[in-house]
Protein backbone atom coordinates (compact mmCIF):
# COMPACT_ATOMS: atom_id res chain seq x y z
CA UNK A 1 0.00 0.00 0.00
CA UNK A 2 1.53 3.49 -0.99
CA UNK A 3 0.69 7.19 -0.44
CA UNK A 4 -1.70 8.30 -2.92
CA UNK A 5 0.51 10.10 -5.98
CA UNK A 6 -1.50 10.98 -8.85
CA UNK A 7 -0.23 10.91 -12.58
CA UNK A 8 -0.97 14.71 -12.96
CA UNK A 9 0.74 15.46 -9.65
CA UNK A 10 3.89 13.69 -10.69
CA UNK A 11 4.15 15.38 -13.66
CA UNK A 12 3.79 18.57 -12.05
CA UNK A 13 6.69 18.22 -10.23
CA UNK A 14 8.94 16.76 -12.46
CA UNK A 15 10.20 21.08 -12.40
CA UNK A 16 11.53 21.04 -9.36
CA UNK A 17 15.17 18.83 -9.04
CA UNK A 18 14.38 16.41 -5.82
CA UNK A 19 16.47 17.21 -2.69
CA UNK A 20 18.27 14.42 -1.66
CA UNK A 21 16.96 13.18 2.06
CA UNK A 22 20.26 13.95 3.52
CA UNK A 23 19.88 17.72 2.65
CA UNK A 24 17.15 19.42 4.23
CA UNK A 25 18.47 22.59 5.02
CA UNK A 26 16.37 26.13 5.45
CA UNK A 27 17.16 26.70 1.37
CA UNK A 28 15.57 23.37 0.79
CA UNK A 29 12.47 23.67 2.88
CA UNK A 30 11.86 27.47 1.69
CA UNK A 31 12.17 26.26 -2.09
CA UNK A 32 8.98 24.11 -1.92
CA UNK A 33 7.74 27.62 -2.27
CA UNK A 34 8.29 27.09 -5.62
CA UNK A 35 7.18 23.75 -5.88
CA UNK A 36 4.01 23.53 -8.86
CA UNK A 37 0.97 21.45 -7.90
CA UNK A 38 -1.32 19.97 -10.09
CA UNK A 39 -4.71 21.47 -9.53
CA UNK A 40 -3.35 23.80 -6.59
CA UNK A 41 0.01 26.22 -5.03
CA UNK A 42 2.28 26.35 -2.32
CA UNK A 43 1.35 29.26 -0.09
CA UNK A 44 4.30 29.52 2.19
CA UNK A 45 7.30 27.23 3.62
CA UNK A 46 9.26 28.21 6.84
CA UNK A 47 11.42 25.90 9.08
CA UNK A 48 10.28 25.83 12.49
CA UNK A 49 12.76 26.08 15.20
CA UNK A 50 12.36 22.62 17.72
CA UNK A 51 10.57 23.66 20.29
CA UNK A 52 10.66 20.26 22.86
CA UNK A 53 9.70 18.18 22.49
CA UNK A 54 8.69 18.86 19.04
CA UNK A 55 11.82 18.92 16.82
CA UNK A 56 12.50 21.38 14.16
CA UNK A 57 10.16 20.78 11.01
CA UNK A 58 9.63 22.71 7.43
CA UNK A 59 6.34 24.01 7.85
CA UNK A 60 4.58 24.18 4.40
CA UNK A 61 0.93 25.44 4.10
CA UNK A 62 -0.83 24.59 0.40
CA UNK A 63 -4.30 25.37 -1.33
CA UNK A 64 -6.10 22.25 -2.94
CA UNK A 65 -8.11 23.63 -5.60
CA UNK A 66 -11.08 25.27 -5.40
CA UNK A 67 -9.95 26.30 -1.49
CA UNK A 68 -8.56 23.48 0.86
CA UNK A 69 -6.24 24.86 2.88
CA UNK A 70 -3.35 21.97 4.12
CA UNK A 71 -0.73 21.84 6.35
CA UNK A 72 2.32 19.65 5.94
CA UNK A 73 5.46 19.28 8.33
CA UNK A 74 8.44 17.64 7.53
CA UNK A 75 11.11 16.22 9.95
CA UNK A 76 14.15 18.27 8.84
CA UNK A 77 15.88 15.56 10.71
CA UNK A 78 15.44 11.98 11.79
CA UNK A 79 12.43 11.53 9.07
CA UNK A 80 11.28 7.45 9.67
CA UNK A 81 10.19 7.42 6.18
CA UNK A 82 6.46 7.68 7.16
CA UNK A 83 3.37 10.05 6.80
CA UNK A 84 0.74 10.75 9.28
CA UNK A 85 -2.09 12.50 8.52
CA UNK A 86 -4.76 13.81 10.87
CA UNK A 87 -8.45 14.97 10.77
CA UNK A 88 -10.10 17.76 12.10
CA UNK A 89 -13.37 18.13 14.33
CA UNK A 90 -16.56 19.66 13.98
CA UNK A 91 -17.15 21.48 10.69
CA UNK A 92 -13.56 21.85 10.85
CA UNK A 93 -12.68 25.42 8.80
CA UNK A 94 -9.89 26.09 11.08
CA UNK A 95 -6.37 24.95 9.77
CA UNK A 96 -3.75 23.14 11.92
CA UNK A 97 -6.73 23.84 14.98
CA UNK A 98 -6.05 21.21 17.15
CA UNK A 99 -2.16 21.56 17.28
CA UNK A 100 -2.65 24.80 19.19
CA UNK A 101 -3.88 23.41 22.04
CA UNK A 102 -1.42 20.54 24.01
CA UNK A 103 -3.92 17.00 23.24
CA UNK A 104 -3.08 14.68 20.48
CA UNK A 105 -6.82 14.05 18.96
CA UNK A 106 -6.84 15.63 15.80
CA UNK A 107 -3.43 16.54 15.93
CA UNK A 108 0.10 16.40 13.84
CA UNK A 109 1.61 16.23 17.08
CA UNK A 110 1.67 12.42 17.54
CA UNK A 111 3.32 12.02 14.80
CA UNK A 112 6.00 14.33 14.48
CA UNK A 113 7.00 13.24 17.72
CA UNK A 114 7.77 10.01 16.30
CA UNK A 115 9.70 10.95 12.94
CA UNK A 116 7.14 11.08 10.47
CA UNK A 117 6.20 13.35 7.97
CA UNK A 118 2.71 15.27 8.91
CA UNK A 119 -0.67 16.51 7.36
CA UNK A 120 -4.03 17.99 7.74
CA UNK A 121 -6.50 20.29 6.48
CA UNK A 122 -9.46 22.65 6.99
CA UNK A 123 -10.99 19.99 5.02
CA UNK A 124 -12.12 23.00 2.00
CA UNK A 125 -13.66 26.01 4.04
CA UNK A 126 -13.28 28.68 6.38
CA UNK A 127 -14.98 29.20 9.23
CA UNK A 128 -15.38 31.29 12.02
CA UNK A 129 -15.31 28.40 15.02
CA UNK A 130 -16.13 24.38 14.56
CA UNK A 131 -19.38 25.20 15.26
CA UNK A 132 -20.03 27.36 12.22
CA UNK A 133 -21.55 25.69 9.01
CA UNK A 134 -22.35 29.36 6.97
CA UNK A 135 -20.06 27.93 4.65
CA UNK A 136 -22.24 25.16 3.63
CA UNK A 137 -25.23 27.69 2.35
CA UNK A 138 -25.64 26.68 -1.18
CA UNK A 139 -22.14 25.38 -1.99
CA UNK A 140 -22.19 21.75 -2.97
CA UNK A 141 -18.42 21.73 -4.35
CA UNK A 142 -17.29 22.76 -0.19
CA UNK A 143 -19.87 20.28 1.22
CA UNK A 144 -18.43 17.74 -1.15
CA UNK A 145 -14.94 18.47 0.30
CA UNK A 146 -15.61 18.39 3.67
CA UNK A 147 -17.46 15.33 3.14
CA UNK A 148 -14.75 13.29 1.57
CA UNK A 149 -12.36 14.89 -0.97
CA UNK A 150 -10.07 16.97 1.44
CA UNK A 151 -9.00 13.64 2.71
CA UNK A 152 -7.20 12.37 -0.35
CA UNK A 153 -6.31 16.08 -1.48
CA UNK A 154 -4.39 16.46 1.74
CA UNK A 155 -3.08 13.34 0.88
CA UNK A 156 -2.14 14.15 -2.60
CA UNK A 157 -0.24 17.18 -1.49
CA UNK A 158 1.71 15.83 1.16
CA UNK A 159 2.57 13.18 -1.20
CA UNK A 160 4.43 15.96 -3.65
CA UNK A 161 6.11 17.84 -0.52
CA UNK A 162 7.62 14.63 0.85
CA UNK A 163 8.89 13.56 -2.56
CA UNK A 164 10.24 16.98 -3.10
CA UNK A 165 11.90 17.43 -0.02
CA UNK A 166 12.96 14.19 0.73
CA UNK A 167 13.93 12.67 -2.84
CA UNK A 168 11.61 9.84 -2.40
CA UNK A 169 7.98 9.02 -1.22
CA UNK A 170 6.66 7.49 2.04
CA UNK A 171 6.94 3.97 2.21
CA UNK A 172 3.58 3.89 5.05
CA UNK A 173 0.88 6.29 5.99
CA UNK A 174 -1.46 6.34 8.46
CA UNK A 175 -4.67 8.54 9.53
CA UNK A 176 -5.68 9.42 12.93
CA UNK A 177 -9.09 11.48 13.50
CA UNK A 178 -11.71 11.33 16.33
CA UNK A 179 -15.50 12.61 15.96
CA UNK A 180 -15.60 14.13 12.91
CA UNK A 181 -12.09 12.83 12.40
CA UNK A 182 -13.57 9.65 12.99
CA UNK A 183 -16.23 9.81 10.63
CA UNK A 184 -13.00 10.79 8.09
CA UNK A 185 -11.35 7.80 9.24
CA UNK A 186 -13.79 5.58 7.97
CA UNK A 187 -13.77 7.41 5.17
CA UNK A 188 -10.71 6.52 4.31
CA UNK A 189 -11.52 3.07 4.84
CA UNK A 190 -14.69 3.15 2.23
CA UNK A 191 -13.08 5.69 -0.72
CA UNK A 192 -9.36 5.64 -0.24
CA UNK A 193 -8.95 2.13 0.72
CA UNK A 194 -5.48 1.61 -0.82
CA UNK A 195 -4.39 5.24 0.88
CA UNK A 196 -3.82 4.15 4.53
CA UNK A 197 -1.68 1.17 5.81
CA UNK A 198 -3.36 1.99 9.38
CA UNK A 199 -6.13 4.17 10.52
CA UNK A 200 -6.96 5.08 13.90
CA UNK A 201 -10.39 6.30 14.23
CA UNK A 202 -11.81 7.68 17.47
CA UNK A 203 -15.53 8.05 18.29
CA UNK A 204 -16.69 8.23 14.86
CA UNK A 205 -19.75 10.61 13.88
CA UNK A 206 -20.19 8.33 10.76
CA UNK A 207 -23.86 8.75 10.11
CA UNK A 208 -23.80 12.59 10.17
CA UNK A 209 -27.16 13.29 8.93
CA UNK A 210 -29.01 10.67 11.22
CA UNK A 211 -26.82 11.60 14.40
CA UNK A 212 -26.43 15.66 14.34
CA UNK A 213 -29.50 16.23 11.92
CA UNK A 214 -32.36 13.08 13.42
CA UNK A 215 -30.83 12.13 17.16
CA UNK A 216 -29.68 16.01 17.72
CA UNK A 217 -32.68 17.58 17.25
CA UNK A 218 -34.69 14.73 18.99
CA UNK A 219 -32.62 15.56 22.13
CA UNK A 220 -33.43 19.40 21.69
CA UNK A 221 -37.12 19.25 20.87
CA UNK A 222 -37.22 16.58 24.25
CA UNK A 223 -35.83 19.46 25.95
CA UNK A 224 -38.15 22.22 24.97
CA UNK A 225 -41.55 22.97 26.09
CA UNK A 226 -44.74 24.27 24.94
CA UNK A 227 -43.65 27.51 25.53
CA UNK A 228 -39.95 27.05 24.00
CA UNK A 229 -38.44 27.11 27.50
CA UNK A 230 -35.60 24.87 28.04
CA UNK A 231 -36.79 22.00 30.56
CA UNK A 232 -33.48 20.53 32.24
CA UNK A 233 -31.75 23.52 33.46
CA UNK A 234 -28.17 23.43 34.03
CA UNK A 235 -27.40 21.73 37.86
CA UNK A 236 -29.19 18.55 37.96
CA UNK A 237 -26.41 16.66 36.10
CA UNK A 238 -24.59 15.79 39.36
CA UNK A 239 -27.94 14.40 41.43
CA UNK A 240 -28.62 12.45 38.02
CA UNK A 241 -25.30 11.08 37.83
CA UNK A 242 -24.89 9.87 41.50
CA UNK A 243 -28.38 8.06 41.08
CA UNK A 244 -27.28 6.14 37.78
CA UNK A 245 -23.77 5.39 39.32
CA UNK A 246 -25.24 4.28 42.67
CA UNK A 247 -27.37 1.93 40.22
CA UNK A 248 -25.58 0.17 37.78
CA UNK A 249 -21.71 1.04 39.21
CA UNK A 250 -21.64 -2.64 40.54
CA UNK A 251 -22.96 -4.54 37.15
CA UNK A 252 -19.84 -5.83 36.21
CA UNK A 253 -18.62 -7.18 39.84
CA UNK A 254 -16.86 -3.90 40.52
CA UNK A 255 -17.43 -0.97 42.53
CA UNK A 256 -14.94 1.74 40.75
CA UNK A 257 -16.76 4.75 39.60
CA UNK A 258 -17.16 3.47 36.40
CA UNK A 259 -20.43 1.75 33.92
CA UNK A 260 -18.77 -0.74 32.23
CA UNK A 261 -21.23 -1.44 29.73
CA UNK A 262 -24.46 1.38 29.58
CA UNK A 263 -26.36 -0.86 27.76
CA UNK A 264 -27.11 -2.86 31.08
CA UNK A 265 -27.79 -0.04 33.22
CA UNK A 266 -31.58 0.71 33.56
CA UNK A 267 -31.39 3.21 36.11
CA UNK A 268 -34.94 3.68 37.55
CA UNK A 269 -35.17 7.67 38.67
CA UNK A 270 -38.07 7.57 39.65
CA UNK A 271 -37.26 7.85 43.13
CA UNK A 272 -36.11 11.27 42.72
CA UNK A 273 -39.76 13.14 41.08
CA UNK A 274 -40.22 15.93 43.69
CA UNK A 275 -42.84 15.54 46.20
CA UNK A 276 -43.18 18.82 46.95
CA UNK A 277 -41.84 22.44 45.49
CA UNK A 278 -39.37 21.16 42.78
CA UNK A 279 -35.63 22.18 43.57
CA UNK A 280 -32.11 21.43 43.29
CA UNK A 281 -32.23 17.85 44.84
CA UNK A 282 -35.33 16.50 42.86
CA UNK A 283 -36.30 16.09 39.62
CA UNK A 284 -40.02 17.34 37.86
CA UNK A 285 -42.37 15.01 36.36
CA UNK A 286 -41.52 16.94 32.96
CA UNK A 287 -37.76 16.46 33.89
CA UNK A 288 -37.83 13.18 34.55
CA UNK A 289 -39.77 12.56 31.16
CA UNK A 290 -36.62 14.61 29.00
CA UNK A 291 -34.68 12.13 30.56
CA UNK A 292 -36.84 9.39 29.35
CA UNK A 293 -36.74 10.37 25.61
CA UNK A 294 -32.63 10.97 25.77
CA UNK A 295 -32.50 7.93 26.89
CA UNK A 296 -34.70 6.16 24.34
CA UNK A 297 -33.69 8.51 21.11
CA UNK A 298 -35.64 9.08 18.48
CA UNK A 299 -38.47 7.62 17.07
CA UNK A 300 -41.22 8.43 14.52
CA UNK A 301 -44.72 8.18 14.73
CA UNK A 302 -45.19 4.61 14.36
CA UNK A 303 -42.19 4.08 17.26
CA UNK A 304 -39.69 2.89 14.42
CA UNK A 305 -35.93 4.16 16.00
CA UNK A 306 -34.21 6.57 13.94
CA UNK A 307 -30.99 6.02 15.40
CA UNK A 308 -29.24 3.12 17.09
CA UNK A 309 -29.48 3.64 21.11
CA UNK A 310 -29.53 7.23 23.28
CA UNK A 311 -27.45 9.17 25.49
CA UNK A 312 -25.33 6.25 27.30
CA UNK A 313 -25.92 5.65 31.45
CA UNK A 314 -22.33 7.53 32.86
CA UNK A 315 -22.27 10.48 30.54
CA UNK A 316 -23.80 12.56 33.20
CA UNK A 317 -20.97 14.48 34.05
CA UNK A 318 -20.34 15.43 30.62
CA UNK A 319 -23.95 16.76 29.99
CA UNK A 320 -22.87 20.36 30.63
CA UNK A 321 -21.03 20.48 27.70
CA UNK A 322 -22.75 19.11 25.26
CA UNK A 323 -26.82 18.76 26.26
CA UNK A 324 -27.59 21.50 29.20
CA UNK A 325 -24.94 24.27 29.87
CA UNK A 326 -23.79 25.20 32.99
CA UNK A 327 -24.52 28.37 35.31
CA UNK A 328 -21.85 30.45 33.50
CA UNK A 329 -23.83 29.94 30.09
CA UNK A 330 -21.23 27.71 28.51
CA UNK A 331 -21.97 24.32 26.54
CA UNK A 332 -24.72 22.98 25.21
CA UNK A 333 -22.64 22.12 21.97
CA UNK A 334 -25.49 19.76 20.77
CA UNK A 335 -28.05 22.93 20.30
CA UNK A 336 -25.31 24.75 18.01
CA UNK A 337 -24.36 21.62 16.15
CA UNK A 338 -27.96 20.66 15.01
CA UNK A 339 -29.10 24.01 14.29
CA UNK A 340 -25.98 25.07 12.11
CA UNK A 341 -26.39 21.90 10.07
CA UNK A 342 -29.95 21.89 9.81
CA UNK A 343 -29.66 25.09 8.17
CA UNK A 344 -26.96 25.13 5.98
CA UNK A 345 -25.92 21.75 5.82
CA UNK A 346 -28.25 18.79 5.99
CA UNK A 347 -30.60 19.26 3.18
CA UNK A 348 -30.45 19.50 -0.29
CA UNK A 349 -32.34 22.51 -0.19
CA UNK A 350 -30.76 24.93 2.58
CA UNK A 351 -33.22 26.46 4.52
CA UNK A 352 -30.75 28.87 5.86
CA UNK A 353 -30.86 31.03 9.13
CA UNK A 354 -34.46 30.58 9.79
CA UNK A 355 -34.20 26.49 10.59
CA UNK A 356 -34.75 25.66 13.94
CA UNK A 357 -34.21 21.96 15.07
CA UNK A 358 -37.49 22.65 16.82
CA UNK A 359 -39.25 22.17 13.22
CA UNK A 360 -37.92 19.02 12.33
CA UNK A 361 -40.58 16.41 11.53
CA UNK A 362 -39.67 12.89 12.43
CA UNK A 363 -41.83 11.44 9.83
CA UNK A 364 -40.85 13.46 7.26
CA UNK A 365 -37.43 15.11 7.18
CA UNK A 366 -35.04 11.84 7.58
CA UNK A 367 -35.91 11.10 3.80
CA UNK A 368 -34.91 14.32 3.03
CA UNK A 369 -31.17 13.78 4.43
CA UNK A 370 -30.51 10.80 2.29
CA UNK A 371 -28.68 12.97 -0.18
CA UNK A 372 -26.40 14.69 1.48
CA UNK A 373 -26.18 11.99 3.48
CA UNK A 374 -23.70 10.17 0.29
CA UNK A 375 -21.56 12.99 0.27
CA UNK A 376 -21.36 13.17 4.47
CA UNK A 377 -22.17 9.76 5.76
CA UNK A 378 -19.11 6.57 6.60
CA UNK A 379 -21.24 4.31 8.29
CA UNK A 380 -20.62 1.41 5.32
CA UNK A 381 -19.87 -1.15 7.32
CA UNK A 382 -18.68 -3.48 4.27
CA UNK A 383 -14.54 -2.58 4.62
CA UNK A 384 -14.10 -5.20 2.04
CA UNK A 385 -11.60 -3.36 0.13
CA UNK A 386 -9.52 -1.61 3.14
CA UNK A 387 -9.15 -5.34 4.54
CA UNK A 388 -8.33 -6.78 1.05
CA UNK A 389 -5.53 -4.04 0.89
CA UNK A 390 -4.48 -5.42 4.18
CA UNK A 391 -5.06 -2.29 5.97
CA UNK A 392 -5.47 -2.14 9.73
CA UNK A 393 -7.80 -0.06 11.69
CA UNK A 394 -8.19 0.60 15.55
CA UNK A 395 -11.49 2.57 16.34
CA UNK A 396 -12.06 3.65 19.97
CA UNK A 397 -15.15 5.20 21.51
CA UNK A 398 -15.86 6.26 25.05
CA UNK A 399 -19.02 4.75 26.64
CA UNK A 400 -19.12 8.08 28.30
CA UNK A 401 -20.09 9.87 25.32
CA UNK A 402 -23.11 11.96 25.29
CA UNK A 403 -22.98 13.68 22.01
CA UNK A 404 -22.11 11.00 19.72
CA UNK A 405 -23.29 7.61 20.29
CA UNK A 406 -21.23 4.73 21.31
CA UNK A 407 -24.32 2.33 20.32
CA UNK A 408 -23.85 3.42 16.88
CA UNK A 409 -20.11 2.17 16.42
CA UNK A 410 -20.95 -1.16 18.27
CA UNK A 411 -23.32 -1.32 15.47
CA UNK A 412 -21.13 -0.80 13.09
CA UNK A 413 -19.11 -3.56 14.60
CA UNK A 414 -21.53 -5.91 14.67
CA UNK A 415 -22.34 -5.38 11.06
CA UNK A 416 -18.82 -5.01 10.04
CA UNK A 417 -17.98 -8.72 11.13
CA UNK A 418 -21.08 -10.27 9.73
CA UNK A 419 -20.22 -8.93 6.33
CA UNK A 420 -16.35 -10.47 6.87
CA UNK A 421 -17.78 -13.78 7.76
CA UNK A 422 -17.69 -13.24 11.53
CA UNK A 423 -15.61 -11.18 14.06
CA UNK A 424 -12.73 -13.36 14.11
CA UNK A 425 -12.02 -12.16 10.44
CA UNK A 426 -13.08 -9.08 10.90
CA UNK A 427 -10.59 -8.73 13.90
CA UNK A 428 -7.71 -9.70 11.55
CA UNK A 429 -7.63 -5.79 10.24
CA UNK A 430 -10.18 -4.19 13.16
CA UNK A 431 -9.54 -3.40 16.51
CA UNK A 432 -12.38 -2.18 18.54
CA UNK A 433 -11.91 -0.71 21.96
CA UNK A 434 -14.72 0.71 23.75
CA UNK A 435 -14.23 2.84 26.80
CA UNK A 436 -15.70 2.83 30.32
CA UNK A 437 -15.92 6.56 31.44
CA UNK A 438 -14.48 8.34 28.96
CA UNK A 439 -16.37 11.77 27.44
CA UNK A 440 -16.19 12.21 24.01
CA UNK A 441 -12.92 12.32 21.93
CA UNK A 442 -11.88 11.97 25.99
CA UNK A 443 -12.42 16.17 26.42
CA UNK A 444 -13.65 16.62 29.63
CA UNK A 445 -11.31 14.37 32.37
CA UNK A 446 -13.47 11.32 33.78
CA UNK A 447 -13.15 9.04 36.76
CA UNK A 448 -9.98 8.88 37.74
CA UNK A 449 -9.31 11.22 35.28
CA UNK A 450 -9.67 9.16 32.84
CA UNK A 451 -9.32 11.58 29.55
CA UNK A 452 -7.48 11.74 25.94
CA UNK A 453 -4.58 11.38 27.88
CA UNK A 454 -4.80 8.04 29.28
CA UNK A 455 -4.90 6.58 25.57
CA UNK A 456 -2.12 5.78 23.08
CA UNK A 457 -3.53 3.94 20.17
CA UNK A 458 -0.78 4.62 17.87
CA UNK A 459 1.79 3.11 19.82
CA UNK A 460 -0.11 -0.74 19.21
CA UNK A 461 -0.67 0.43 15.16
CA UNK A 462 2.53 0.55 14.62
CA UNK A 463 3.38 -2.98 16.82
CA UNK A 464 0.48 -4.43 14.31
CA UNK A 465 1.84 -3.24 11.15
CA UNK A 466 5.63 -3.32 12.15
CA UNK A 467 5.19 -7.40 13.76
CA UNK A 468 1.81 -8.48 12.85
CA UNK A 469 0.95 -8.35 16.71
CA UNK A 470 -2.98 -7.36 17.26
CA UNK A 471 -3.84 -4.43 19.91
CA UNK A 472 -4.92 -5.71 22.81
CA UNK A 473 -4.98 -2.28 24.63
CA UNK A 474 -4.94 1.23 23.85
CA UNK A 475 -4.05 2.74 27.23
CA UNK A 476 -1.30 4.57 27.39
CA UNK A 477 2.07 4.16 29.44
CA UNK A 478 2.46 5.03 32.57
Amino acid sequence: MKTFFSAALAAGVLGLCAIPASAQSADNCTALSNLPLAGGFVTSARVVAAADPLPAYCEVRATALPAISIEVRLPTENWNGKLYQAGCGGFCGILGRADAGSGWINAMRPGLLKGYATATSDSGHHGLSVVDAAWAMGNPNAERDWGWRSIGETNRVAGALIEAFYGQASDQAIFQGCSTGGRMAHMAALRYPDMFNGIISGAPAMDYTGLVATKMSWLMQANTDENGETILKPGKDALIGEAVMAACDGLDGEMDGLISDPRQCTADLSALQCTGAPGADCLTKAELGVIAKWRQGPVNSAGEQLYPGGIPAGSEAFWWLWLTGNDKGAGRLVNAFTTNFGAYMAFEDDPGASWSPQQFDFDEDPALLDAKGTVYNSDNPDISAFREAGGKMIVWHGWADAIVTPFKTVDWYDKASEIAGGEDALKENVALFMVPGLDHCGILPGPGGIAQGSLDPLTPLETWLETGEQPTSILAAQ
